[in-house]
């Protein structure tokens, strides 16, 4: 399975003027490949289309060879999620203001935006912890990086492929790509039901709860100096609004992979599974009052469920995500399902046999209950012809 490693650049001041030219540089030739791109084929250029329209202008431009095939693929990849976007509604109806914004315009890069590298570009010394780049004005040689000692085993024993040149609030890094290997997944003695939640992100079927108070309590704390910052209106304002949306949007991932982590050493150590509800689409479904649509939009459940499938990957703990439906209203000792079961959001109590508790508690229940009946459906033998 693939996974990402990021690393710190440390460049001298020469090297790093080198590199925000480098980046600025195949940006702005990214820019007149898409606008080419767009002038022409509209959402429609193909990467074999620009390489014979293009590539000889970037070539005379002073970039190399593999750096102008990675800016025009860079430009051929972006009208591709374009279309993928709008083919799956994800930019609105025909003739909404998004989807008319996306379709009438050529896409544009921002001046530091991230620009790709393979082998023949970048080389790594892993002993040295240095890498060797190349730039417009040549090869850099020894540009030293920073990492943990796990990050550094993982990319000497597991880096493949490309990797990423990014600067971020004045600091570089390059993202590269491992493809680590997967546990050997085990038959699972039981499963571990995890029903997520804003208030409790994560409450499994052992009645193991981690509380998202203090995410919340965070995120209306930002919320009030978000507001105070955006009233003042300045150049600066919206710059440091942009610092605290990444602060606060990294330590959510924090808090999230602190979750996940716990939630799949448990099953490991259990030998159990892992079942989740699908909630896809839960934005589209429900509707909250305005002054709950920052939080629910804030909400980090997808990711929450994509660290903890990955990392049930990484381990061989099996993995299942079951139907959401009534998960929470559900009796799952007499199988009553009444929304009056629910008289709040944190209590339950079943109108028919009298079952009460925890409501997340009762809804991961519910889910593991689901997961045994469908992981034994989708490993049932086929039937044998008639």
């Amino acid at each position: 399975m693939k996974i990402v490693v990021q690393v710190k650049l440390v460049p001298d001041v020469v090297q790093a003027s080198a590199l925000e030219r480098t980046l600025r540089t195949v940006n702005e030739c990214a820019n007149r490949v898409s606008a080419a791109s767009f002038q022409v084929y509209g959402l429609k250029g193909s990467v074999k289309n620009l390489r014979s329209m293009t590539y000889g202008d970037l070539k005379a431009d002073g970039l190399g060879a593999q750096a102008a095939q990675h800016v025009i693929k860079r430009v051929a990849d972006a009208y591709t999620t374009v279309r993928a976007n709008i083919r799956a509604g994800n930019l609105g109806g025909e003739g909404s203001r998004r989807r008319r914004k996306a379709e009438s315009k050529a896409i544009m890069f921002r001046a530091d935006a991230a620009h790709t590298y393979d082998d023949r570009c970048l080389s790594w010394n892993y002993d040295a912890q240095t890498v060797s780049i190349w730039t417009m004005g040549g090869r850099l040689k020894n540009v030293r990086f920073a990492c943990s000692p796990t990050a550094l085993t993982r990319l000497t024993e597991c880096r493949q492929g490309e990797s990423d040149l990014v600067l971020r609030d004045g600091k570089w890094f390059l993202i590269a790509t491992c493809e680590v290997p997967e546990g050997k997944q085990y038959e699972p003695k039981d499963w571990i039901g995890v029903d997520r939640g804003i208030n409790n992100l994560a409450t499994t079927s052992d009645g193991d709860n981690h509380s998202g108070r203090r995410l919340d309590r965070y995120r209306r704390w930002q919320a009030r100096k978000k507001a105070e910052i955006q009233a003042k209106r300045t150049r600066s304002a919206a710059q440091l609004l942009k610092k605290r949306a990444r602060r606060e949007s990294r330590h959510a991932t924090h808090i999230n992979h602190k979750v996940s982590k716990t939630v799949v050493a448990v099953a490991q150590r259990t030998e159990r599974g892992i079942a989740l509800e699908q909630l896809q689409g839960i934005r589209e479904r429900v509707t909250v009052r305005r002054d709950q649509r920052a939080r629910q939009s804030s909400w980090p459940f997808h990711q929450l469920g994509a660290f903890i499938a990955y990392k049930a990957r990484r381990a061989g703990v099996p993995f299942i995500e079951v139907d959401p439906a009534y998960t929470s209203q559900r009796c799952p000792r007499c199988g009553h399902t009444a929304r009056n079961n629910r008289p709040s959001r944190d209590h339950y109590h079943c109108r028919r046999c009298g079952l009460a508790g925890p409501a997340d508690h009762v809804a991961g229940v519910n889910v593991r209950n689901r997961a045994r009946s469908a992981w034994a459906f989708v490993n049932m033998p086929p039937p044998v012809p008639t």
